[in-house]
């Protein structure tokens, strides 16, 4: 359980750390506390974890024929609503999501490399002692 709970951790800290950086480099993504701060870097990551396999799965078409590129649309999209969601979270508009999550990626790649580990952190699961699974 604690093993699973340190990734969790780092990947959260990741996301909040990448969410700051990111309101100091564009004007139109700002939080009104700390807390905001917080709260949008844990509802992000779950947005991104339910809300967001949802949107790629139902625009799959659309993602195929843009070679993946609607893909970023679809990140702006979730950080647009995590912006809805939580109040004290503000983005002026389409355009700043967009930029905003791409630097976002960006920085989360370059901090987890950093860090040792991966971007994307897995939870390892195994048969019981003694069996194995088809």
């Amino acid at each position: 359980m604690l093993a699973n709970l340190t990734p969790f951790l780092l990947h959260w800290a990741i996301t909040a750390f990448g969410l700051w950086v990111a309101s100091h480099v564009f004007k139109g993504l700002r939080f009104d506390s700390v807390g905001t701060l917080v709260v949008s870097a844990l509802l992000l990551g779950l947005a991104n974890a339910v809300v967001r396999p949802l949107l790629v799965f139902l625009t799959l078409p659309l993602t195929l024929v843009t070679f993946g590129l609607f893909l970023l649309v679809i990140n702006a999209l979730v950080l647009m609503l995590v912006a809805k969601l939580v109040s004290g979270f503000h983005i002026n508009g389409f355009w700043t999501a967009f930029w905003a999550s791409i630097f976002m990626s960006l920085l989360s790649v370059a901090l987890a490399f950093l860090l040792g580990g991966t971007a994307d952190y897995t939870i390892q699961m195994s048969p019981p002692p003694g069996s194995t699974w088809l």
